[in-house]
């Protein structure tokens, strides 16, 4: 109990920052608030969220704090990364759940293999190619989305003003040469549950 709440105090410190600087995307990119659509109180819940499930994942096994990373976003938890066995990755996604304002979970967490350079290299190729076709896109919002790369399938997580940008993200995505599959999350403005003014 006492290493737990070690733990606990631990994640506390190392997971504090600033709210309403950015928001920290789950592979290293983020959301601004100067574009994030969420309203201010939306995102200090996801903030909140964000930091509570990142300290219970801690106190689970420490080995998560870099194998496993997680994105919040209106309320919906995504989770990413790799686990030994598919008994944690089901563990973990009973936490999730368990997070106070949950709306949905998905667990995009894989059961870990062997290294392969190759198929890395080139996983990390497709995500540099995506984020450069979004950014000079300019009807694209770049700093909306987050992606990932795995095993040539593409994840995609983040925010669309219109029906015509989430769209236009999904096409680029899928004239990314050698992609396998474009799993998209996206969310629509109209569809947050509570916007800006």
């Amino acid at each position: 109990m006492k290493n737990k709440f070690i733990y606990f105090i631990i994640a506390s410190l190392f997971l504090s920052s600033c709210v309403g600087v950015s928001s920290k995307g789950i592979f290293g990119t983020g959301v601004s608030v100067a574009f994030d659509p969420r309203s201010v109180g939306t995102q200090i819940d996801d903030s909140i969220m964000q930091k509570n499930l990142s300290a219970r994942i801690l106190i689970q096994d420490k080995k998560y704090l870099l194998s496993v990373k997680s994105k919040v976003l209106d309320g919906r938890i995504y989770l990413t990364g790799t686990v030994d066995n598919p008994e944690e990755k089901l563990k973990l996604t009973k936490l999730a759940w368990e997070t106070d304002g949950t709306r949905s979970v998905r667990n995009d967490i894989k059961i870990k293999e062997e290294f392969n350079f190759k198929r890395s290299a080139k996983d990390i190729f497709i995500t540099s190619q995506l984020r450069t076709a979004l950014i000079l896109n300019k009807d694209i919002k770049a700093t909306n989305y987050q992606i990932d790369t795995y095993k040539k399938k593409i994840y995609i997580y983040g925010i669309a003003l219109t029906s015509g940008e989430k769209d236009l993200v999904i096409s680029e995505a899928k004239e990314i040469l050698d992609v396998e599959d474009v799993i998209a999350s996206i969310l629509l403005v109209e569809n947050l549950r509570i916007q800006k003014n």
